[in-house]
């Protein structure tokens, strides 16, 4: 089902059927309690309704998972966004003592938008997205994904397609959650290479020596750029798009350009014109702001795009090559799916359900039915890993795990 199929004015119909039957509560409640380990962590956390006629709802919080379930099926928001952990609930922050109510921890995120792309994309631009510009999108991740684990050492990132034209990062490690203003900002700032507005035209200046981590990137931008860039693009496909590209290069280098016919290649002691142009076609631009703040708000997983109707869905890296956003489910379709005959083993799945029901079990969700199950399915083993780390980290802290008693 295409973008179009969706109509916007059905959201108010369809949101209630999503929230009654398919949302993933259970997952979700299950992340964000991050084990229980920790007293009101999920009591304590920020969430946002945006609902109809972009009323802002502000400081919502629950106790449990059934409270959250009911609120959101009582409200039907048309978007979702989660905040910090307080040192209060929410909902309470009006009675809390002035300067008490503090935004005490929240996952490590990043935000990566499509339209800060426009500059160097010539297929789309503003909200839209084609395949072929959507490979920035895997670039980012590749990139960003390798430097979180292997340059910090973060184990549990989480990504989000946004449902429109872009990526979220959830770092969701203990130590990710508890870092600072300071210390975020540090991330942000070591892996933000493309710099300035729309007034600076060279965004990216390397100078010797090439740090590890640029190069790391470089590999990753090398091995998509002649597809994207040269090909996708077509950069040097005409006066206008060669104009931009030697826009970048300062008159020295444009001089032997001209001499030699060359652009790419060029390079002359302390200076890498050649990666600087790579690096600002498809390096991964991030909204710092986004990262460095603790309390600020970013759009939930699962949570529905009014506009294209698409669910923000979790990203499989395995399979990262061959995801493709307009594969990723409207509302209208996994809606419509539910109305589909019942096969033999789904009508032995749902008496069970209802075996379950009555004896009080958590009843199994019929997103199971739909195309949001495979996504799901991904959100389950991230989940999953998460749960093991958290049993490795007390079995280490018991002393179980030590070979040298």
């Amino acid at each position: 089902m295409t973008t179009a199929d969706y109509d916007q004015a059905s959201l108010p119909d369809l949101l209630p059927l999503y929230y009654r039957r398919l949302f993933p509560f259970s997952q979700y409640h299950r992340w964000l309690n991050y084990g229980g380990v920790t007293k009101n962590y999920f009591q304590n956390r920020e969430f946002s309704f945006t609902l109809k006629d972009d009323i802002y709802v502000r400081y919502q919080s629950f106790s449990t998972q059934n409270e959250l379930e009911k609120e959101m099926q009582k409200m039907n928001p048309y978007k979702i966004d989660i905040g910090a952990v307080y040192s209060h609930r929410p909902n309470q922050h009006n009675t809390v003592k002035s300067g008490s109510f503090q935004a005490l921890e929240k996952e490590l995120v990043f935000d990566i938008d499509m339209t800060d792309y426009d500059d160097v994309r010539s297929c789309c631009s503003g909200a839209d997205i084609c395949p072929k510009c959507w490979t920035l999108m895997t670039i980012a991740i590749r990139i960003l994904d390798r430097a979180l684990r292997d340059d910090f050492g973060f184990r549990h990132c989480l990504w989000v397609y946004s449902g429109r034209r872009g990526v979220h990062c959830w770092v969701c490690d203990e130590a990710a959650r508890k870092l600072s203003v300071a210390a975020r900002s540090a991330v942000a700032e070591y892996l933000s290479l493309v710099k300035g507005g729309d007034e600076t035209v060279r965004k990216v200046v390397l100078s010797d020596p090439i740090h590890p981590f640029i190069t790391e990137s470089l590999t990753v931008v090398e091995h998509y750029f002649s597809q994207y860039a040269l090909l996708g693009q077509d950069i040097l496909g005409s006066k206008e798009s060669v104009d931009k590209v030697l826009a970048l290069l300062p008159e020295d280098i444009l001089f032997l350009c001209a001499t030699f016919h060359m652009i790419f290649g060029v390079h002359t002691k302390g200076h890498y014109f050649e990666m600087e142009i790579m690096l600002q076609y498809c390096y991964p631009r991030l909204d710092v702001n986004v990262s460095k703040g603790v309390n600020h708000l970013l759009k939930s997983p699962f949570s529905v795009h009014p506009k294209t109707g698409r669910i923000s869905v979790p990203i499989d890296l395995r399979e990262l090559d061959r995801f493709d956003p307009f594969e990723v489910p409207t509302i209208s379709l996994i809606c419509e799916e539910l109305d589909q005959p019942k096969t033999e083993e789904e009508q032995d799945d749902t008496m069970e359900n209802e075996n379950k029901k009555e004896a009080g079990d958590l009843l199994v969700s019929d997103y199971k039915r739909t195309s949001l199950a495979k996504y799901v399915k991904v959100f389950d083993n991230f989940l999953e890993g998460m749960a093991h780390s958290r049993k490795g980290e007390v079995l280490k802290n018991s002393g179980e795990c030590n070979l040298y008693p």
